[in-house]
């Protein structure tokens, strides 16, 4: 019997091995990245919220490194939807003298264009880990929206940065004290160079964060919001765009409009908008959600009566400790109690999710139709 047993090459014998180690090293690194793909999806459980609203830098392209963020993030916050400041506060020394602007209040110099910010914002992003990639929606935001060409800037940072971006934003048109101080054209909702970026929008699948002051600083009581007809009919030509209105329309001397819950439910109930979305972020935005508890619960009831269509953002600046950064999600404590629990996750996070994941997904395919066509 032992004389007649078969036995296999030395090199037959090791190749069967190889192979049953590489099987069995497959199953095994199955079973792990299932273990951690399932640890991360657990942990993304516990995190309170995302932010679709969040500026890693300021008016002078200065801020928080992205590492030192991610510690600010923490196990609070998921997901943030990232991007620095389009404009760039000039120092102009027959101004302000020896005395550096950081803020566009702080002087009267002008505010002009920083394209730059798209490619720092990249390179920010690329710094990471994957796995710390994933916790990041990167924005382009160094175009003129009063320029034609803005939509070759764009289309030029998606080629550059495969792999990177998933919207445009927040860029401005009407923004209080901020639109009149911008140097060359001033933006404008009626300009046919905004009506290239949303198509373009549209196209690739970039999510479109805006701001846009739905009146004027200081209006007359009773008037008509001042740019509220020229914003639905921007909204209403281009339905394919996904479209998140920041603040609701409120600025920093902007207040609400006269029933301005109203105004706005009137947008989300009608199906011409139903590509419409708000974020309700800043502290300027915030004051006047929780300023008593009749707005509060104005609030709450449109909110509960529209789930899928807001969103919550933070938008914070530069900022150098958890505590300033989620302040403002402490401050809208009152709001959160008076929401339904499954309104209460999507505003907080499943919405952000919904959103970003779909686009994430949309512009990787455009890049890569890109590619193929080059």
């Amino acid at each position: 019997m032992v004389a007649t047993m078969r036995t296999e090459p030395f090199w037959f014998s090791m190749k069967r091995r190889l192979c049953l180690a590489t099987a069995g090293a497959v199953v095994l690194g199955a079973y792990i990245g299932l273990r951690t793909q399932s640890a991360v999806s657990q942990a993304a459980v516990s995190y309170e919220l995302n932010d679709v609203h969040f500026h890693l830098t300021n008016y002078v392209q200065e801020g928080t490194d992205i590492h030192a963020f991610l510690k600010l993030m923490g196990n609070k916050v998921g997901r943030v939807a990232l991007f620095g400041i389009p404009l760039q506060q000039e120092w102009s020394y027959q101004n302000s003298g020896d005395f550096a602007p950081t803020y566009y209040l702080q002087t009267d110099a002008p505010l002009y264009y920083y394209s730059f910010t798209d490619a720092y914002i990249a390179m920010a992003y690329r710094s990471l880990s994957k796995e710390e990639q994933a916790r990041f929606d990167p924005m382009i935001t160094g175009f003129n929206p009063a320029d034609m060409y803005a939509v070759d800037h764009i289309r030029r940072v998606l080629k550059t940065f495969p792999g990177v971006f998933s919207g445009i934003g927040e860029f401005t048109i009407h923004k209080e004290f901020v639109s009149a101080k911008v140097a060359g054209e001033t933006a404008s909702l009626l300009n046919p160079a905004l009506d290239r970026i949303f198509d373009f929008a549209a196209e690739v699948g970039l999510i479109v964060l805006i701001h846009n002051d739905m009146d004027v600083p200081f209006a007359k009581a009773g008037s008509e919001p001042a740019y509220l007809a020229q914003m639905k009919a921007v909204l209403k030509r281009h339905p394919k765009t996904k479209v998140i209105w920041a603040h609701t329309g409120l600025g920093r001397v902007v207040r609400p409009v006269t029933h301005h819950a109203a105004t706005l439910e009137a947008i989300l109930k009608d199906p011409q908008f139903g590509h419409v979305y708000f974020d309700i972020s800043w502290d300027e935005f915030a004051k006047y959600l929780v300023a008593t508890p009749e707005a509060v619960k104005i609030s709450a009831d449109l909110i509960n009566r529209y789930p899928d269509r807001f969103l919550f953002g933070t938008d914070e600046v530069a900022p150098t400790e958890q505590q300033k950064y989620l302040r403002i999600y402490y401050q809208y404590e009152p709001l959160w109690k008076l929401l339904d629990e499954e309104t209460n996750q999507k505003v907080r996070k499943g919405n952000y999710e919904r959103l970003f994941d779909e686009a994430r997904h949309t512009v990787r395919d455009w890049e890569k139709s890109q590619a193929q066509v080059n």
